[in-house]
């Protein structure tokens, strides 16, 4: 985790903190999260943080200093570690099984076609592959019923003809309310760090890219983003074939284990009437 000193602190990082803001207090306040409710929530990030990544010579910090560096009142320190789970870790592992499960799906030899599709599979088979042997080569502990009721459940997967079939849909997202929330926290947490980590550090050490144009016509704009969403959709895809790949491969190898999210948006919104700023940005 890269060091930073809050004596830099400014107001013009303040105004960048705001328009971060806006959009996920939109969220909250759409959710019916009001500020009190975010107040808590965030002296408990606050805590955690500096639990996690402002210890001294590798020891977790004192309670009097997670209260120095983040103005959280001791008391409030004391109730905080007392606290339990709030079940955020169980959705985001519950959100990762269905991805994985889903991405096996998309990219294995023995569930796709000759064309690199997902194929239609049995519920259970005992002379083939089917959905059952899919679920226990990515875990064995939890029941194929269970994934595919949650599956069927957010329509990523519909029964026909004795067979289970891949909806297109499910490549870009998970259709229920929970399962939203837990891709939605993944992957703008998952940028956020990246972003931050590169804001902090002396060399950025993750790839940012963003391309920014201003002052375009709608039609312009749709063009563009059709091409942006099928350039996308295929290198996340051969991208999936790769990292399955490479993850059946170095199953059993022993060493030290990473994780990695590639991430692509597109957003739009009407123009900037004071500026004709354009081109590619980066971090």
């Amino acid at each position: 985790m890269a060091s930073i000193d809050p004596s830099n602190a400014s107001d013009a990082f303040v105004r960048v903190l705001r328009g971060l803001l806006r959009p996920l207090v939109r969220t909250m306040i759409a959710r019916g999260l009001t500020a009190p409710v975010i107040y808590a929530l965030l002296k408990r990030v606050y805590v955690e943080v500096a639990q996690e990544s402002f210890g001294l010579d590798g020891t977790p910090p004192t309670d009097s200093r997670i209260a120095m560096l983040t103005g959280v009142h001791r008391k409030d320190i004391r109730t905080i570690h007392a606290e339990t789970d709030d079940g955020t870790s169980e959705a985001r592992r519950k959100s990762a099984l269905l991805a994985t499960i889903i991405g096996q799906w998309m990219s294995h030899p023995d569930f796709t076609d000759a064309s690199g599709a997902s194929r239609p599979l049995p519920r259970a088979s005992d002379d083939g592959e089917s959905f059952e042997t899919l679920v226990r080569s990515i875990s064995k502990d939890v029941r194929p019923r269970t994934v595919l009721d949650e599956l069927e459940r957010g329509g990523l997967v519909t029964a026909k003809d004795d067979l289970l079939h891949l909806n297109a849909e499910a490549i870009v997202g998970t259709a229920t309310a929970s399962d939203k929330e837990a891709f939605f926290g993944a992957n703008v947490g998952d940028h956020l760090a990246a972003a931050t980590e590169n804001l902090l550090a002396d060399t950025p050490p993750f790839f940012e890219r963003s391309v920014f144009y201003n002052q375009m016509t709608p039609k312009a704009v749709d063009d563009i983003e059709d091409s942006a969403r099928a350039q996308a959709q295929a290198m996340l895809e051969e991208l999936n074939r790769q990292s399955s790949a490479a993850h059946r491969r170095d199953k059993g190898k022993s060493g030290p284990r990473q994780r990695y999210r590639l991430g692509v948006y597109f957003y739009r919104e009407d123009a900037d009437t004071g500026t004709d700023t354009q081109g590619p940005d980066k971090t």
